[in-house]
């Protein structure tokens, strides 16, 4: 029996134009950071040409889709809308002349995402989920689809030590609730993902617990979205920092797969496409594995 009998996976994404088979081969989204502070690349591709080469080098490595961040999720330097759409719009504009793939907005300000759509996103990734009550209704009138991520108290928040009673519950019961009003906006099933937002307001116990319990998030039906890489839970746990944790990063990745996950947003596209042709022919896929 296949393991994919495991899971209750939806077979099909969208994202703008494109349709991908998710039966059991999952897509993999490169990360393109636009922030001088983030957690793993610390800025060394904030500058524009940098950037450039950065995306290119993702294409290449074979992403599916570029997801374009211009605020990091953790604690920081405050950083106004305006300073955001500075960094985000013009790099939006630049990847849709150059590159024929789909491009995803990583923000939580409505007039940021409708802004990203008209340079050319069509993807909205939203970790406060959907804490900007416009959000919905501006990716649903550009067409696009969301991404639903669970986070306890909300973006640049610290959160030390969160509690749940129960975090799988918590989780799945929060990420249906924001799956089902992305639908009452009217953005159909194939264009939501749902995220569990590992290390969002998550210890790193609660994170592991989580990734383990993928195949109950992948039974709320929608396309589900794997962000673990080079997370804390996996670099404290292989006691390293956190530019060598590529190893535990293919495990998660790995694992998530085989429990339903179908989108991986991976700072390193090509071990993460590697990763997911290996489990797409474990799992049964009938295309040719290459």
């Amino acid at each position: 029996m296949p393991l994919a009998a495991f899971t209750d996976v939806p077979s099909v994404l969208e994202l703008g134009t494109r349709r991908f088979d998710i039966r059991h081969r999952a897509v993999v989204m490169g990360i393109l950071n636009r922030t001088p502070d983030s957690f793993y690349d610390k800025g060394s591709y904030f500058e524009f040409d940098a950037f450039l080469r950065k995306a290119e080098e993702l294409v290449v490595a074979g992403a599916d889709f570029l997801d374009v961040g211009g605020v990091k999720a953790g604690p920081g330097d405050p950083v106004s809308e305006a300073e955001e759409l500075d960094r985000v719009i013009p790099a939006i504009e630049a990847l849709h002349q150059r590159f024929d793939v789909p491009l995803s907005v990583d923000t939580w300000r409505a007039s940021v995402a409708r802004e990203a759509f008209a340079a050319g996103a069509v993807v909205g990734n939203d970790i406060s989920g959907f804490a900007d009550p416009d959000y919905l209704a501006v990716c649903a009138a550009a067409g696009a689809s969301v991404v639903a991520t669970h986070i306890r108290l909300g973006p640049r928040i610290p959160d030390p030590e969160p509690h749940y009673d129960d975090v799988v519950t918590a989780v799945r019961d929060f990420l249906a609730d924001r799956a089902a009003k992305a639908k009452e906006a009217g953005i159909p099933p194939e264009r939501i993902m749902v995220d569990a937002g590992l290390d969002l307001g998550k210890t790193e116990e609660q994170s592991l617990t989580l990734l383990r319990a993928s195949d109950v998030l992948a039974q709320l039906g929608y396309p589900l979205f794997l962000s673990a890489s080079n997370k804390r839970f996996l670099w404290k746990l292989l006691g390293v920092d956190v530019t060598s944790a590529q190893d535990g990063t293919n495990a998660a990745h790995a694992l998530g797969i085989a429990r339903g996950c179908r989108i991986l947003r991976a700072h390193d596209v090509r071990a993460a496409r590697r990763v997911a042709t290996v489990m797409a022919a474990i799992l049964g896929a009938e295309e040719e594995v290459v």
